[in-house]
């Protein structure tokens, strides 16, 4: 990094206090531009993630332009930053947790050292990197041994940490504390960028209350209001919020036109103070690059996001003049294009007119390294389907999350379980046998890579009822953005959206039977929502609560029995 980071330890909602800081240089004397590199939602894809961007080709005609592979997000980050004085490299959310099998496996310990490589400065939390809880997020940001989870750390090599800061203005401990710096200021000689960084204010419903206990995540707003007093007595040109919470739009990755903007980014911006210039936003795995008004601004405020996994960097420009005052503000959103990749369905290969990023050296031993370290486990077959399963849903009901549910249900069995629950949000990809039907672990790590125990709970048929209705109201699930939950085999629902709050479920069975309310059913759940994750909060309830062991464990047993691949049909939506 071009430049000295300096950090300022307060709390965002508190006064603020001290901060260290240089004296105010001189101004430059002509315009000076300071580059920001941004990605977010990387979760550990080392590898290239089968995965392509939408694009036009130079002569109009759409194409599928392959991309990521962290490799090639290095070879891209530094080329871009290549002639370049003035340049800093931000993340906003979600680097880590929910990774393939080569990082997963690790702890994540192979993404922050190749994420050193791309040359990260700041990194803002995300809800994922609360997956294993904080001690285990520490360790990840500071280094050392200690083990927080059933995997071992270090089990490769020594990890001694990231070079980069974790900013968390909206993360406050038991003693109001900030978990991480709240904010940094990057000098850039002539001019000085403040940066203020954080997730979204809902991650304690994203991740395990238990991962959480003591935390509070505050209001985005009032966090990022709260840090701009001291950054403008520190002295800084321009304030750039990095944020784990994003929106949508209805163009492509790169269009500045901006249509459709939308989501939970939207009322953010509305009250953000005018005095923050640019936010760069994660989570929705969309991406964009806007422009958007609002009152009291000098200029728009910049709103960017680089989608997942690494496949998109967000290429800013700040343009100061000589009196170091913010005249411009752009973004492009740069394809991170590799040397192509096969997926199951049909080779990809390089597309001309776009630029290819070759692998950076550095990088690739990092990944080949971690990645001949898993190779056995990844390998290992560990049992057969008849057919895919996948994330496509239809009335949101998915046949990957049936599959993940009937395997919890056998698991349960010998604990009386009748009914499993499978939260959506907790199954990552599709499930694709290979020609004989064999399935690896490497293949069912990936679809379930959070470790959770299972738990068998007794709810009469009056909880059940109210559970489900939580999928349209309870936090932020609403008729708007179902949150439905996938039931094993035997189970039936019916809901109807135009009904009133609380009245939504019009049918229950289980094995043909109708739900009776007064009825003790026992229903197995993994830990993340059997403690009110997904504002599931009903399964905070009920009585007879006994672990039934891990759920990875679970698909691999079913799967050992040779399954056939669940149809979909468990659900059903008569909303006229």
């Amino acid at each position: 990094m071009t430049g000295r980071s300096l950090l300022l330890l307060f709390a965002a909602i508190a006064p603020l206090g001290a901060c260290v800081t240089a004296p105010r240089p001189v101004a430059a004397s002509s315009a000076v531009e300071v580059q920001i590199l941004a990605i977010n939602d990387f979760h550990g894809n080392l590898e290239p993630p089968k995965t392509a961007i939408d694009a036009a080709a130079p002569d109009g005609n759409p194409v599928l332009v392959p991309a990521g592979g962290v490799a090639s997000l290095a070879t891209a980050a530094k080329m871009l930053r290549a002639g370049k004085p003035h340049t800093v490299t931000v993340s906003a959310g979600d680097m880590i947790g929910a990774s393939p099998l080569i990082s997963a496996l690790f702890l994540d310990e192979p993404t922050i050292a190749a994420m050193e490589e791309v040359g990260v400065n700041y990194h803002a939390v995300g809800n994922h990197e609360f997956d294993r809880g904080a001690d285990e997020l520490l360790r990840v940001a500071r280094g050392g041994c200690a083990k927080h989870t059933s995997r071992q750390p270090c089990s490769v090599e020594p990890f001694d940490g990231a070079n980069f800061t974790f900013l968390a203005a909206n993360v406050l401990t038991a003693n109001g504390s900030p978990l991480f710096p709240a904010t940094g200021i990057t000098d850039f000689g002539p001019l000085q960028v403040g940066f203020i960084g954080m997730t979204l204010k809902d991650t304690a419903t994203l991740v395990s209350p238990s991962a959480v206990a003591g935390l509070t995540f505050t209001d985005e707003v009032a966090a990022a209001n709260a840090a701009v007093p001291a950054l403008k007595a520190a002295g800084v040109d321009a304030i750039v919020v990095v944020l784990h919470q994003g929106g949508g739009t209805t163009g492509g990755y790169n269009d500045k036109s901006c249509p459709g903007l939308s989501g939970e980014i939207v009322p953010i911006i509305d009250r953000l103070d005018p005095a923050i210039d640019v936010l760069v936003s994660g989570h929705t795995h969309n991406a964009y690059v806007c422009e958007v008004d609002g009152a009291g601004r000098a200029r728009p405020l910049l709103l960017t996001s680089a989608g997942r996994y690494g496949t998109l960097v967000s290429d800013i420009r700040l343009t100061f003049g000589p009196d170091g005052t913010l005249r411009t503000a752009a973004a492009n959103n740069v394809i991170v294009q590799g040397e192509g990749y096969s997926t199951t369905a049909a080779d990809v290969p390089v597309v001309a007119g776009f630029p290819v990023f070759l692998p950076d050296p550095a990088t690739k031993a990092i990944v080949d390294r971690y990645a001949a370290a898993a190779a056995p486990q990844a390998a290992r077959i560990v049992g057969r389907l008849n057919g895919a399963v996948t994330r496509a849903p239809k009335d949101r009901e998915q046949s990957a999350g049936n599959l993940i549910a009937d395997a919890q249900l056998a698991a349960g069995r010998a604990h009386g379980a009748q009914i499993a629950f499978m939260n959506a949000g907790g199954v990552r990809t599709d499930l694709v046998p290979a020609a004989d039907g064999s399935v690896t672990f490497g293949q069912v790590f990936a679809m379930q890579p959070f470790g959770n125990s299972l738990v068998v709970k007794t709810l009469i048929g009056a909880q059940l009822r109210a559970l489900l209705e939580q999928q349209f109201a309870s936090g932020a699930n609403s008729v708007e953005l179902p949150n439905l939950l996938l039931p094993s085999s035997g189970f039936f629902f019916a809901y109807d959206l135009s009904r009133p709050t609380g009245d939504k479920i019009v049918e229950m069975r289980l094995d043909g039977a109708t739900i009776q309310p007064a009825r003790e059913y026992r229903v197995i759940v993994n830990t993340f929502i059997a403690s009110g994750g997904d504002n599931f909060t009903v399964l905070q309830g009920g009585s007879y609560a006994v672990g039934a062991g891990q759920d990875l464990d679970a698909l691999e047993a079913w799967l050992k029995t040779g399954p056939e691949a669940p149809k979909l049909g468990r659900m059903e939506n008569r909303t006229p």
